[in-house]
Formats: structure tokens, sequence, C-alpha cells
């Protein structure tokens, strides 16, 4: 029997969830400059995410780790607005509801932490993910919020909660 659990990022977590977001990059030729896969801070999530206002899930299977996703209140954003960040998974996890499932934490995290909107970043080759922020009710933006230095993202979206 499976058992997906959906739990907090752990500082072991490091290297494992780097590794995802990296592969998964690459797996939709999206591994460019200005991108999370050049960011150091990606090797440090944990570090990353005790910052007050962020939360990071991760998605595990039977002790198998999946992928994750977390929000993040990134600098310069407007009022009551954070962002969600990173939300990748392993290859083999794809298409099975997982991000759907780490998306609506999300939004329960960010809703508990009192944010009002949530505001995303993405590239058009990560074609999975994009109709389904469209589903979830994102909306696109004509250019980036805030400050996450990451230039080579050219979608940007918003969502109320």
């Amino acid at each position: 029997m499976q058992q997906l659990t959906i739990r907090n990022i752990q500082q072991q977590d490091d290297a494992a969830i780097a590794a995802i977001i990296r592969k998964g990059l690459e797996d939709f030729n999206a591994h460019k400059p200005g991108t999370v896969y050049f960011d150091p801070t990606t090797d440090h999530l944990f570090e990353v995410f005790t910052a007050p206002g962020s939360f990071y899930f991760i998605a595990e299977e039977n002790g198998v780790m999946l992928g994750g996703s977390g929000i993040y209140p990134t600098a310069n954003l407007p009022e009551g607005t954070c962002e969600l960040v990173k939300l990748y998974l392993s290859a083999a996890s794809r298409g099975r509801g997982i991000g759907k499932l780490l998306v609506q934490k999300c939004f329960e995290a960010a809703k508990e932490m009192g944010y009002t909107k949530i505001y995303l970043e993405t590239l058009p080759e990560l074609n999975i993910a994009v109709p389904m922020y469209e589903k979830f009710g994102f909306t696109y933006l004509p250019g980036p919020l805030g400050n996450s230095g990451h230039d080579g993202c050219d979608i940007w979206m918003i969502k109320n909660l």
C-alpha cells in the first residue's frame, strides 16, 4: 500500500529537493540563467524557509521524496502578498495530482499566515504547471512583482486567496 505524506521540509531534505528541482528544469529544457537552476539558495532550502512568513512542503511516498512547493514573502511584493515558489516534482510523480495537493497546502498555509494574495513566476517551458495555475484561478500579470531575483521567468500570475 502506498502512503503519500506531505510534511515540512527538514535540513536533510536539501540535497534531494535541489536535485528534483534541477532535474525538473532539465526535463522541460528550462534550465537557463535567471532561474532557480543557477540560484545557490536552491541547495539550502531548509535554511531559506526559516524566514518568517515562509513555508515549504515536501511530498513523499513510502519514504521516497517526490517533490515540494512553498510560499515565501518575496521582497517588495505588495502588502499581504506571498509568492508560490519552487513547485517541482520528480518525473515519476508528475500527472498524479501531487502538484495540486502541494498547491492547496500552500494556499492553506498562506491563508493561515494572513496573506490575501499569492503571486508566482514561471516559464512557458513548464507547460504542465501553467494550465494547473489557470485552473486554480491565477490570472496573468503584464510584468513581475517584487524582487525574486529570477529574471529568467517570463510568466507572472496572481490569485486572491
